[in-house]
């Protein structure tokens, strides 16, 4: 699965580290019926797991079927699957939980999101 390489990709990047450098959360991605628990620290991702251990915590969930996430991690992306918004306006995609550190930190998060573009 794509998200295994989430760290290697964001990690690598020395300005996406550097944006996140204050947030430090877990969140999980939902992809189909797996959900996967994404925990940053620093800005750096620390860890991806799946399944997420049992009663572990997390500050937001953004939840979409494989085939939403597979067009969105297209290297260009159809109108509609190139923005996390985009695909929660039309109803595909979910996002639920405290907000505030998604809102606080959201060009990170989307950046996070997207760096598995091309890389599938």
């Amino acid at each position: 699965m794509i998200l295994r390489s989430l760290s290697d990709l964001v990690n690598d990047d020395v300005a996406l580290v550097r944006r996140g450098r204050y947030l430090s959360t877990s969140f999980i991605v939902g992809v189909g019926e797996d959900d996967w628990l994404v925990t940053v620290e620093n800005g750096k991702i620390a860890d991806v797991t799946t399944p997420p251990p049992l009663m572990a915590s997390s500050a937001f969930a953004i939840r979409a079927s494989e085939s939403v996430w597979d067009a969105f991690w297209k290297p260009f992306p159809a109108p509609g699957y190139h923005d996390i918004f985009a695909m929660t306006k039309s109803g595909e995609m979910t996002i639920d939980g405290d907000l505030y550190p998604m809102m606080a930190n959201l060009q990170y998060l989307k950046d996070i999101l997207a760096a598995p573009r091309g890389n599938s």
